[in-house]
């Protein structure tokens, strides 16, 4: 089965930055968008960052100019490089793939389980 892995999540004080990775592992033909959404305490989940299969990116408003999404096809592992941190950021960060299997004509979502992003203020 298609399942993603996250990683790079942590504590870091406000102004700092981290990288978040997600790699895709399974029997896959091909990945189109990839996506990082995030769920803070007592808000609903929102997309942070999309990008497509040929590296169209789409961006919240309230991370454009700190965060960077970008993927590496070949490895199936996206990337998401948050820089210059704000507390407000603090959240549960989860990736999410459009996945088409080898053999299957049909694509689906696939998520992480998620990673905690901590930022101190």
């Amino acid at each position: 089965q298609v399942q993603l892995v996250e990683s790079g999540g942590g504590t870091v004080q406000a102004g700092g930055s981290l990288r978040l990775s997600c790699e895709a592992s399974g029997d896959i033909d091909r990945i189109d968008h990839m996506n990082y959404w995030r769920e803070a305490p007592g808000k609903e989940r929102t997309l942070v960052a999309s990008i497509s299969s040929s590296g169209d990116t789409a961006y919240e408003d309230s991370v454009k100019g700190r965060f960077t999404i970008s993927r590496d096809n070949a490895k199936n592992t996206m990337f998401l490089q948050m820089n210059d941190l704000r507390h407000e950021d603090t959240a549960v960060y989860v990736c999410n793939m459009d996945v088409k299997p080898r053999l299957s004509t049909l694509s689906h979502d696939v998520w992480g389980r998620g990673t905690q992003v901590t930022v101190s203020s």
